[in-house]
């Protein structure tokens, strides 16, 4: 790894830490490419669950804008969405499709697209003091990084347009009122928190932890019986994986102990 983003293993979790304080742990391709090897080596290192997380007084401030001298490029010459598409946007659709499910703890300002990268994780936990705040608009730029397609998704138009169009903050306890965030816990818990929630995960079926995201993100586009029948195809995978034996001959053991 990089000094942009530091790697642990621990009880076969797999942590990611975006560690350039001095910018807010903002993105430039150096950090996203660390973050890309990040994820290969958890994968190399078969950890089962996977957190992301900060380092300093944020999780990430988004894309760095001084990564490169915007003075220096002219207007027709400057394309932004040449760098989305070779690497803001694959680091996106990595942890979206990372065969492991993905704790992102937020420990303190997400913005731009660091707010839109926390929502790549499959269960975001907050630390209290924790802000989110989807600040293109400020800048003369729409959401990105998945943010448009996101946030109708989590919180409903209404809400999406006015975190969008205004570029305010949101707390950490409102977006979990509001459906953005899964948790929110005291700053000082956050670490001992995420790890306890991505060792949870890291201890069951990993057949049906794919199988289920896989379900859930096909659901957001689907109509009921396209979704009856991924559910039906799914169950047939993982009642032929030995996990789901193993569990069910633990299970029936287990209740033909009970008395009566």
């Amino acid at each position: 790894m990089t000094d942009h983003v530091l790697y642990r293993l621990d009880a076969q979790v797999a942590t990611l830490i975006l560690h350039r304080p001095e910018t807010l742990n903002s993105l430039d391709v150096a950090t996203i490419d660390a973050l890309l090897a990040g994820l290969d080596r958890a994968l190399d290192e078969q950890a089962r669950a996977l957190v992301l997380t900060g380092s300093g007084r944020a999780f990430c401030s988004g894309a760095d804008l001084g990564a490169g001298s915007l003075a220096d490029v002219s207007p027709q010459d400057l394309d932004l969405g040449a760098a989305m598409r070779s690497h803001y946007n694959v680091i996106v659709e990595r942890l979206r499709t990372l065969p492991i499910p993905v704790v992102v703890a937020v420990n303190g300002i997400a913005a731009g697209g660091g707010a839109a990268l926390a929502l790549a994780g499959d269960l975001v936990i907050a630390a209290r003091s924790a802000s989110f705040r989807y600040l293109f608009i400020d800048l003369g730029l729409m959401p990105d990084m998945g943010a448009t397609w996101q946030l109708p998704r989590l919180i409903g138009r209404a809400r999406a347009r006015g975190l969008s169009l205004l570029g305010d903050a949101l707390d950490a306890a409102t977006a979990a009122q509001w459906g953005l965030i899964w948790q929110v816990v005291d700053d000082e818990a956050l670490p001992a928190a995420a790890q306890a929630l991505a060792e949870r995960l890291a201890a069951k079926s990993p057949a049906a932890l794919r199988e289920t995201r896989a379900a859930l993100d096909a659901a957001l586009d689907a109509d009921l019986p396209a979704q009856l029948e991924h559910e039906a195809a799914g169950q047939t995978r993982l009642g032929r994986d030995p996990g789901f034996i193993k569990a069910v001959t633990a299970f029936l053991s287990k209740r033909s102990r009970k008395p009566g």
